[in-house]
């Protein structure tokens, strides 16, 4: 009987949040798909090359702060509150310092297969869209996955049903969001 109420509480918990995951799903397809993203992805050679390697680095880097957050509530080694705690500053910090490294990192490698394989591509266009992408992407991505994880397990949600839809769906949403200001921003400047 335990194992019945244990699977139901997980389903309650995480049903909600894979609904919002999918609307939200939609939404980035949606903006994908928009001729505003056509044309930027039309006037910067490499978008497309980098473009599923950024999605899917978003929920690797911050999926593992969101384990290390569930971990560390679970263990009670972390306060499900906003305060200047050692543990979760360090996890926020490096979680950052790794979006923008592996952010930067897409850029230059793009950039050698278009090299390698069409001869052309502007490494600085690439790296200045990938930084800008990075870090507003990283930003949001930071504040929305503490609140809601917290949040959540304030109201007695356990983050590890939560956080693998929320991380995947905020790093689609906010990932081509990003890259679609990005390419217009640096755009403007390069």
């Amino acid at each position: 009987m335990f194992e019945r109420e244990s699977a139901l509480d997980v389903y309650r918990q995480a049903l909600p949040v894979i609904g919002i995951s999918l609307l939200a799903g939609l939404f980035a397809g949606a903006i994908l798909g928009s001729e505003t993203m056509r044309d930027g992805i039309e006037s910067v050679p490499g978008i497309l090359v980098l473009l599923p390697a950024f999605l899917a680095t978003r929920g690797g880097v911050y999926g593992s702060l969101g384990a290390r957050l569930s971990s560390g509530l679970h263990q009670g080694v972390i306060e499900p509150r906003f305060t200047l705690d050692q543990r979760l500053s360090n996890a926020v910090v490096a979680s950052f310092i790794n979006g923008m490294a592996v952010s930067l990192f897409i850029a230059v490698v793009a950039f050698l297969v278009l090299w390698i394989g069409a001869g052309g591509g502007n490494l600085l266009q690439l790296v200045g869209i990938m930084a800008v992408a990075g870090l507003l992407s990283a930003v949001l991505m930071l504040s929305t996955l503490v609140t809601v994880v917290f949040v959540g397990y304030r109201r007695g949600i356990n983050p590890d049903n939560i956080v693998g839809p929320l991380v995947t769906t905020l790093g689609d949403v906010f990932g081509v969001l990003f890259l679609l200001i990005a390419i217009y921003l640096v755009g403007v400047f390069v």
